[in-house]
């Protein structure tokens, strides 16, 4: 494990931020005691996100099924 300094954090972020990047953690020191850990996070999972069945929210909404944009806001408006 590599270790860095506060004022090398300060000073060169973007080569320890590189640093972690690639998978490496790195301890920080303040006045030459070792206070922090930093790390890279755990890799997320691929985004599998579910989007809403629209047509059956729109059928849940719209139960006469409006055909249009202004037949859709009348509805919503209550000007049906």
């Amino acid at each position: 494990m590599k270790t860095a300094t506060v004022a090398d954090l300060r000073n060169n972020f973007s080569d320890i931020s590189r640093i972690i990047h690639n998978g490496e953690k790195i301890t920080i020191t303040k006045r030459g005691m070792p206070f922090a850990i930093l790390s890279p996070l755990q890799k997320r999972k691929s985004s599998s996100m579910e989007w809403p069945d629209r047509a059956e929210w729109r059928k849940r909404v719209y139960p006469e099924g409006p055909k249009t944009t202004d037949a859709a806001l009348d509805y919503d408006r209550g000007d049906t």
